[in-house]
This record gives C-alpha cells, structure tokens and sequence, in this order.
C-alpha cells in the first residue's frame, strides 16, 4: 500500500474547476435514451420527466473507455430512482414498481435492502438511504426479518461514505436487537451456525434444497446455509466496529467473539474438502455429518465478508467461475454448477427458480466477494483481475431486451436463462394468466426494472476500486484492465467532501498531468503515476 499525503496545490483550482473533464451532455444524452424507450407504467416520487434533474445533482459521473459497461452504469441509476418512494415514514427503496402480495410495509421487501444500501450510498443527498435505514430498523414492523438481510453490514459501509456518527450511534441499539431476533429464531439448541429455508434466503428451488427433500423438488426447505452465516458474520463485525466507535468496549468485543465463533464454524462445518467448496449443511447435523455434495453460487459468499481465512486449500473454488461444468455460461453465472444432475432451466412450473438460472442478485454477490478475493487475499493465484472484468461486462451485456418492433433496449429484470439471455420470469409471466399477466402474480410488467441487485457499485467501488474508509482517508485500489489508459469518476460526496478521480496514463486524454489524479473540492490532492494501493487522506 502507497500512503500519500495531499499535495495540497490550489493552483490548479481555477483551471480544473472550469475544465470540464467530462461532456455535461454525456449524461442527459443517457437519460433521453432511457426514457424514450420506456413504456413509464409506475411512478414513485421521481418520474422519468424529472430524471434527469435527479440524477445531475446525485449520481457520481463516470466516463470510461468500455461503452457497454458505461451505459449500463446509467441505467441502472436510471431504475434506482424509479425504486425511490416517499412515504410518511420517510423515503423507502422498493424492489417491485407494482404491489406485490408478499411486500410488506409502503411494499417494501428486505431481500435486497443492503444491494439497495450498497448502491444507494454513492448518491450524493445521504437522506433517501439514511431514511430507508431508519425505516428498516424503526418502522418496518415484522419485514425486516422477512428474508435474511445484512443490516448491520450495509449500515456501516454507507456510513463510510456518509459519515454520522452521531446517527449511526442511534442505530447501534436497534441493530443489536436485530440481530439477538435472528440468534433466537433462527440457531438452536445453542449451536454457533444459523439455518434458514432457502426460499427466505430469496432463493426457492434450490438443488440442494431437492437433495435434502429426498430428491422431490420443494420450496421452503431448511438448511445451515453459507448465505445467512456469512450474513450473520458480517453483522457481527459491523455492529463490532460501531460499538468500538461508540467506545462501548464491551459490545465490541462481546460482537467481534460472536463473529470469530460463526467463522471458525462455518470454515469447518460447510468447507466441503470433496468439492473444494463451501456448501450446504443439513439443519440437524451432528458431529459427523457432512455438507451436501452440490456445488451453488452462494459457496462464494463468506468472501462477500472476506470471512475465509487467506488458505491455498480454498483458492481452487474460485477456478469453477471459468468452467463450463461449474457456473461458466454464455450469457451470466448459474446459480447451481452445471454438470449437476439436477441442474436444470426450467419454463415449467415455479417462475423464480434457483435451480440453474443467472440470478442478477447472485451475481452481485459474487462479483463483489471476487474484488474482495482479489483485493484481500495473497494465496489467490488460481485468479486474476484478468477474470474479473470480462465477468462484469458479461453482466453488463445481459441488461437488455428486444421490444414489439425488434428493436435491442436495455433492460433488468428476474432471472436470466444463462444459454439464450432471454429474461425467464418475464417471458412466462406475460402469457401467465388467459394469455397475458395475472395480478395475483404482480401485475403487468411485473419484473420490469427489477430491483435486486445492484450494479453501480460494483463498477464504483471495484472496478474502478474506491473504497471509502472510516479514517477520513480513500483508497483506490482498481480491477480495470491493464490496457486502459484513463478513466474519471466526478461528483463523489464522500464524508462531506466532493471528491474526482482522474487516471490518465499519458497526460493526453484530460491534460491535467499523467497518472492518477484526486482532487478534493477542485483542490489537487495527489497526483502519482500508479494507479494501485493508493490511499490519500483527504
């Protein structure tokens, strides 16, 4: 890690504030497009007549050599909004734009609040997701423990960008009670591992849900799963770390125990040696019982958490993300490995199967435990950055649609058939009742611009690597690749301050000096000509 100082050089303030680094129409240009070919069915508190003007004044503003990643990044921003709701108990982030019976409160679902979180924080008003916080935490009665969800943990990571301590010390109560609710609900017989149905994990149908059912597939099937631990972990540390801010030793150390206990645990216990993975452990196990034989996606996620120890042993899961008989495919990764006998894509029966389908969620999950393991671990030799950027441009690409008149547009919705890129739910979903939508289902257009993954902070904060940090300081640590010679991100509020970043191998592109470049409030802060392990106290 390269630690620099400011350089502190308000010389350059009045040139770089009236050089305009990135067009200012590059956005609108984006927006236009967006909304020229949406058929606008649901409005919420920000409407596409007004996108726009939302999005100037909110977003960080990027331009990067890869269009197609580029797009999407806006598009994404693009749906966010439309998930942004104003309600009496302040703003809230939807999943679904039409009611569905299984929401909740001002129907909300907790599924995906800490993607919502992770995403949301980069916009430069803390409020809509400092509210949607409170809310979860004081107003949403019996949703927030409707799904599993890491609170604590996506609490902490906005407040690293929106830092309030006096806030976040507010929290610190509601989310210990959180988390003592899920310790009671959800562990028994004192045991240190958590079990969950997988449908409550978000995920119905699983593979390994049919094994332990007998081999008869069934949603709702309980089990000790590498997602609700690694979730349970990462609160622990989280609601540790506020505590030590707090100086409420005790706490901290009384959460950071927990946490150590659930790792060495789950590291143990669902760390499948057969398989070089961590899988699913049956609810009821005893000493000698052994994790089921089924490779899924969500075997990544204690690196979501970077839980795992830095082992050689489990560097080998991480080579199934190339293989066609783990979760390589065409158009996304599957959520089960394929060579699975009971891998399957499905137009039949259930349409939110987790039993084969590229889930946009997962691949969330996935992409960021992968910069985690890439950022984080030195026994990571099996992988590289090489890996991880054609994986986010896959994503990328699978945001799209033809329409009525053949034309390609971009598009997000459920689950994604990994082999032809054709959107599962929605596909099934159209003709569902009497050859068109049915209501009981969600209504029309039930998975347009679904929100249950996120998008923008995977390129923020691990492809272009900033990564905020309690300390009033930023590091910036990119996953792009090799023969990338600029990029610029504008308009980060980071703690307070409006942060740029500009990398700009020869000097040629911006004209603002060759390397990387970070200016605080227009204020050159470090200028360096490496992009990597930077951290700058700003």
């Amino acid at each position: 890690m390269i630690f620099l100082k400011s350089c502190g050089d308000k010389k350059f303030k009045n040139q770089y504030s009236k050089n305009e680094i990135i067009n200012k129409n590059l956005l609108k240009e984006y927006v236009d497009k967006f909304n020229k070919y949406d058929h606008e069915l649901y409005k919420q508190f920000i409407d596409n007549k007004n996108a726009y003007k939302f999005l100037s004044g909110n977003i960080p503003i990027i331009e990067i050599p890869d269009k197609v990643i580029e797009e999407k990044y806006y598009f994404r921003w693009w749906t966010f909004r439309k998930h942004i709701k104003s309600t009496v108990d302040g703003f809230v982030i939807t999943e679904f734009l039409p009611k569905v019976y299984w929401s909740k409160k001002h129907n909300t679902i907790n599924c995906p609040a800490a993607h919502h979180i992770y995403e949301g924080r980069w916009l430069r008003n803390p409020k809509y997701i400092s509210e949607y916080i409170d809310f979860w935490l004081k107003n949403s009665e019996d949703g927030i423990r409707q799904y599993s969800f890491w609170i604590a943990d996506a609490t902490l990571a906005f407040n690293k960008i929106h830092r309030n301590d006096s806030l976040l010390f507010t929290q610190l109560g509601p989310l210990i009670s959180n988390y003592n609710e899920w310790e009671k609900i959800r562990k028994d017989n004192n045991k240190s591992l958590f079990w969950q149905w997988d449908e409550k994990d978000g995920m119905e149908l699983t593979v390994s849900g049919k094994i332990l059912n007998g081999g008869i597939e069934k949603s709702g099937v309980k089990a000790v799963r590498p997602t609700i631990n690694s979730y349970m972990y990462g609160d622990a540390i989280a609601i540790s770390k506020i505590a030590y801010l707090k100086n409420e030793l005790e706490i901290g150390k009384k959460f950071e125990k927990k946490a150590k206990k659930i790792k060495k645990k789950l590291e143990s216990r669902l760390w499948n040696k057969d398989l070089s993975f961590f899988t699913v452990l049956p609810k009821n196990y005893n000493k000698t019982t052994k994790p089921l034989n089924i490779r899924e996606l969500i075997g990544y996620v204690p690196w979501y958490f970077n839980l795992p120890d830095d082992k050689l042993e489990y560097t080998i899961a991480w080579e199934k993300l190339k293989d066609t008989l783990g979760f390589s495919a065409p158009y996304g990764l599957t959520v089960t490995e394929r060579s699975h006998p009971f891998f399957k894509i499905s137009y039949n029966g259930h349409e939110c199967q987790w039993n084969g389908p590229s889930w946009p969620f997962a691949t969330t999950q996935t992409l960021k435990a992968f910069a985690n393991y890439l950022n984080n671990y030195s026994k990571n030799y099996s992988v590289s950055k090489d890996e991880y950027y054609p994986l986010l441009l896959q994503y990328a690409k699978s945001h799209k649609i033809r329409n009525e008149t053949g034309e390609e547009q971009n598009w997000i919705d459920e689950n994604l058939n990994p082999f032809t890129g054709d959107w599962i739910s929605r596909t099934r979903l159209k003709e569902w009742e009497n050859g068109t939508w049915s209501d009981a289902k969600g209504g029309v257009e039930r998975g347009k611009d679904y929100n249950h993954s996120s998008f923008c902070d995977l390129v923020l904060n691990d492809l272009l690597g900033i990564k905020p940090k309690l300390n009033s300081t930023i590091e910036i640590n990119p996953l792009i690749p090799d023969n990338w010679e600029w990029f610029a991100v504008k308009n980060i509020n980071y703690q307070g301050k409006k942060i740029d970043i500009v990398w700009d191998k020869s000097g040629e592109k911006y004209e603002l000096g060759k390397g990387l470049t970070i200016f605080v409030n227009d204020i050159k802060k470090l200028n360096t000509r490496t992009n990597n392990n930077i951290k700058v106290k700003i």
